[in-house]
């Protein structure tokens, strides 16, 4: 800090302070008395202040809305690649197997000789996935769009899946309680419905098995969702490390050029 001498003696003030006082009072003199000196840094300081909060503000709001906009991109990107046909099915990142749960069920009906059975129970659920994955688009945005301000600030200062970690963590359970009609409606629609509950009739035939029903429904809304999420985490991943993703001014302002 600098010190100048008025008539009241040295007083400190920060130099920053005492340039913008000068130049927005050029008049100041030794006349001046203390109280009205430190009513005119007190109006700078106020300004200075207002000034910052509005860019803290704008920064905060371009924040949120690049990682909404990199979050939508994701599902776009996720809907459009995993709806095609065999977009889950022919994806090993993202194919759903026999549900692990009932290997035993699996390992049972194989040794049987029916094998085909299993492989159309398995692949029209891939195909219920690819036919359903469209309808969760919606469900994704409004999730998206309802994102806490201050969450998705943080989010943008996180690690390189920040967004799609929150909002798997965050919105998992309703994402699966509103996507679940849209599942049932597929595997009715691609006979997956059809062809699994065949293999549970030929396990729970067998002699002193348990007799076993897993939600099939359930199972392929979570495996659907997860490799929506997948998707969307890797797009997330590339327009944070990619220059090259960030294709509109935004996601250049924020995440850099």
């Amino acid at each position: 800090s600098w010190g100048f001498l008025f008539v009241g003696g040295w007083v400190d003030l920060d130099m920053k302070l005492i340039l913008i006082i000068a130049l927005l009072f050029p008049m100041v003199t030794y006349s001046q008395n203390w109280k009205d000196l430190k009513k005119a840094a007190k109006k700078v300081n106020k300004e200075l202040k207002n000034t910052s909060k509005q860019v803290k503000e704008l920064s905060e709001s371009d924040a949120a809305e690049a990682l909404k906009e990199t979050l939508n991109r994701g599902v776009e990107k996720g809907v459009d690649v995993l709806s095609l046909k065999g977009g889950f099915y022919n994806n090993l990142n993202v194919k759903i197997p026999f549900p692990p749960e009932a290997n035993t069920v699996y390992n049972k009906v194989k040794k049987m000789g029916m094998q085909k059975e299993l492989d159309k129970a398995v692949l029209s659920m891939n195909r219920a996935a690819e036919d359903a994955v469209i309808s969760a688009k919606p469900i994704f945005v409004k999730t998206i769009k309802n994102m806490n301000i201050n969450d998705a600030i943080n989010i943008v200062k996180g690690t390189s899946t920040a967004g799609t970690d929150y909002l798997y963590e965050n919105t998992n359970s309703d994402l699966i309680e509103a996507f679940k009609p849209n599942i049932k409606s597929s595997l009715d629609k691609v006979d997956a419905t059809k062809h699994w509950k065949k293999v549970m009739s030929i396990y729970n035939k067998i002699p002193f098995v348990k007799k076993i029903n897993p939600d099939l429904e359930l199972y392929v809304t979570e495996k659907t969702i997860n490799g929506l999420f997948y998707i969307l985490a890797e797009e997330e991943k590339e327009i944070r490390k990619n220059p090259q993703k960030r294709t509109t001014d935004l996601l250049k302002k924020v995440f850099g050029n």
